[in-house]
């Protein structure tokens, strides 16, 4: 069946049927047409100034065929494009994949999967390291898309032609710039190694948020040592808790520069909290007890189990930095074989992990463990030399 609900404007795609989906009918007869292709290119459009969880206003799908604007405002039963985008027979495409599935497990409880994500495979491509999706579009299909909403207020209706254009744009290049980037991954023999990266997008784990680390994403913290840390963990934690039980943006409950004073002055009465500057006659009368408590407790933590920021504990010596540039000459080497930039491999930040033996360091990972982590943890163990010969410097292995 064909879906005949045409949005008001002229296609700008010959071969692609565009429709704008706002009833129930309409939305059944678009999941009946495209449920059958063997991927769909999915976006979404969203506003959270407002709010903790984003509010979700728009979701673009499209096939080789046909591309929708499903509206969420309107509708007020997605099961039918839930079942679609929970089909495990239907590889979902997303352009950096992990906001827009945060809200699909926000709504839904559950994650589309499998998944494609053309961020990181534009890495593996060449493209660079977290490219965005306007730049993408333009080095692989060399069009220049529309950058004039990127601001939009998508909770007010109704949408308008260049709206709408600009939604359905974000997947119907998405679609084809899915087809040529899979197609060179699998000339390259690349596409197996973006596998382990993906299914991390369609685990629940990876969303799982914990308050007690949420002082790691505080502003400033750099500057904090000690029992201060842990003040400031007690403070972020429990902003962070507020902010999800009244869904609020963490900054409506207490700005990062104020949880930074707090946490240098660590106040433990109502008339302490109050000399901060940035903290409110309402703010101390609802809120004064509940987060002073928490203060007391977090100096009451024996000094042992205090947080310590990574960035401080494992800064480099002055000999630890020579051996990091020349990890970051062989970098860019090894990158240069492979294709790649640098960046998409690692950062120096990264190759510090590497040298501090840390497990979460993204060199010792999926495909960057391969390409890069491999010979790089050789040079470490003197497995391999880094040679300089005539203005020419090459990895190699040291003969017997």
């Amino acid at each position: 069946m064909r879906v005949s609900y045409l949005i008001p404007f002229a296609t700008y795609h010959s071969s692609m049927q565009e429709l704008f989906i706002e009833t129930p009918q309409q939305l059944q007869d678009f999941v009946d047409q495209v449920k059958h292709s063997p991927w769909l290119a999915v976006d979404t459009e969203f506003i959270r100034e407002r709010t903790y969880y984003p509010r979700l206003c728009l979701i673009q799908v499209a096939d080789v065929h046909t591309a929708a604007a499903i509206d969420p405002l309107a509708l007020k039963d997605l099961a039918p494009l839930r079942d679609l985008l929970l089909n495990p027979h239907v590889e979902k495409v997303f352009h950096a994949a992990r906001q827009d599935q945060e809200i699909f497990l926000n709504e839904w409880g559950s994650l589309p999967a499998p998944v494609f994500d053309t961020q990181p495979a534009a890495a593996l491509l060449g493209y660079g390291d977290q490219v965005g999706y306007g730049k993408l579009i333009q080095q692989v299909l060399k069009v220049e898309l529309a950058k004039d909403y990127s601001r939009t207020d998508w909770s007010r209706r109704p949408l308008d032609k260049a709206q709408l254009r600009y939604a359905l744009d974000d997947v119907i290049y998405l679609g084809k710039a899915y087809l040529k980037m899979k197609q060179a991954l699998e000339q390259q023999e690349r596409l197996e190694w973006l596998k382990p990266e993906f299914e991390s997008l369609t685990a629940k784990a990876t969303y799982a948020l914990n308050p007690m680390d949420m002082w790691k994403k505080v502003k400033g913290r750099q500057h904090l040592k000690g029992v201060k840390l842990a003040v400031l963990q007690a403070a972020a934690a429990w902003r962070e808790e507020q902010a999800l039980a009244r869904n609020l943006p963490r900054r409506w409950i207490l700005k990062d520069d104020v949880l930074l004073e707090i946490a240098r002055r660590a106040p433990t009465n109502a008339r302490d909290l109050e000399k901060i500057r940035g903290v409110d006659g309402n703010f101390i009368k609802h809120n004064a007890s509940a987060i002073t408590q928490r203060i007391q407790e977090a100096l009451e933590i024996p000094r042992d189990q205090w947080p310590k920021d990574k960035f401080r504990a494992n800064r480099p010596t002055p000999e630890q930095e020579a051996v990091l540039d020349v990890l970051s000459a062989a970098l860019r080497l090894i990158a240069r074989q492979a294709g790649l930039s640098p960046q998409a491999i690692g950062s120096r930040k990264d190759l510090a992990a590497l040298l501090n033996n840390e497990e979460q360091s993204p060199l010792l990972q999926g495909w960057r463990h391969q390409v890069a982590g491999v010979p790089l943890q050789e040079l470490l163990a003197g497995k391999r030399q880094l040679l300089l010969d005539q203005g020419r410097v090459t990895l190699k292995v040291p003969a017997d």
